[in-house]
């Protein structure tokens, strides 16, 4: 899923961004502008699955750190060639705690630096990883929309962050994500009812904590980011094929997102790989990610009486190029 722009206005530095997250590698080119804003050169995003099995092992497959490897040697390759004088990386939940770990940063450090000498992936914090995301998220929402709650749900980790245009007040990493939940509770093609059920538990039992910690009853705006939220919206659209430029911003009230959920959940792996704007690589995972975002919308209907959904394209890729900007 690509979207390119070479007519990037702007005489500032060109900066790129890298978002290495569970289930995909993302990268952002972008041009810093005098106003300290970006301007898009180029975006793409591939599904590696670096996370296959990790929950269940404690560390990375090998399969899964060379298909990274072969995405970045392919954005690094874009990265020379749009002239990037500053990137970042950031690695995030599959990359925490795995064993061999090691493994992944060498390998990313030989491929950043044949961009910029000495750039290396970074491991970083799930609170950074939220502060990223809601700097992304909402910089194109009016202020008086706010207080806003992003959720950013990913393949490890779904963050929960609360905050106005002034800033982040809270933030919580919640250890569940589209691919932990699937692998877990959703083997079943489709799933029965059953997993379904210790599905929703499971999520309701790991998100509790990020509930406890973010005060999410003063927020007026629930802003969904990454590809789940993005591809319900997608869905919820009917798109042909999935379009970035529609999906953007799109608004969807409570009863859209629990139906498409619904409908995601219950299909098998064909019917769900037929949808006109459904990544391949999200096929198997689309259905995990909508029992999540059904638990946060329920959690945020009663909690804060929320009534629809915004759906953002830009997100914690966005943060990290202006974290460098």
């Amino acid at each position: 899923m690509t979207e390119s722009r070479s007519d990037a206005a702007g005489q500032g530095s060109r900066v790129a961004a890298v978002d290495c997250g569970t289930n995909s590698i993302r990268l952002l080119i972008a041009d810093v502008l005098a106003d300290g804003k970006l301007a898009d050169v180029h975006r793409e995003m591939r599904i590696v699955r670096l996370g296959q099995g990790v929950d269940a092992t404690g560390a990375l497959n090998p399969e899964a750190i060379e298909r990274t490897r072969v995405a970045l040697a392919d954005y690094a390759t874009l990265m020379r060639d749009a002239g990037v004088t500053r990137v970042r990386m950031v690695a995030t939940s599959a990359t925490r705690d795995a064993s061999n770990r090691e493994d992944f940063f060498a390998m990313a450090r030989t491929e950043l630096g044949t961009v910029v000498p000495g750039a290396e992936a970074e491991v970083i914090t799930g609170d950074e990883e939220a502060r990223l995301s809601f700097s992304g998220a909402v910089g194109e929402l009016s202020n008086a929309e706010g207080p806003f709650v992003v959720v950013d749900l990913g393949g490890g980790s779904t963050e929960l962050v609360f905050g106005d245009s002034s800033g982040v007040r809270a933030a919580f990493s919640a250890d569940i994500g589209c691919v932990r939940i699937t692998e877990r509770c959703l083997p079943g093609n489709p799933p029965t009812p059953e997993q379904v059920s210790a599905a929703q538990e499971f999520a309701a039992e790991r998100l509790a904590e990020a509930f406890a910690r973010v005060p999410v009853d003063g927020a007026r705006t629930w802003v969904g980011v990454a590809g789940t939220m993005t591809t319900i919206a997608a869905v919820a659209l009917d798109l042909p094929e999935y379009d970035s430029a529609k999906v953007h911003l799109t608004r969807l009230s409570l009863d859209e997102v629990r139906a498409v959920c619904d409908r995601l959940i219950g299909m098998n792996h064909d019917q769900r790989a037929a949808l006109g704007p459904m990544h391949p690589g999200r096929v198997d995972v689309i259905g995990g990610g909508g029992v999540i975002t059904e638990v946060l919308a329920a959690e945020l209907a009663s909690r804060a009486d929320i009534t629809e959904l915004v759906v953002s394209e830009h997100d914690i890729l966005d943060g990290i190029a202006l974290s460098i900007a």
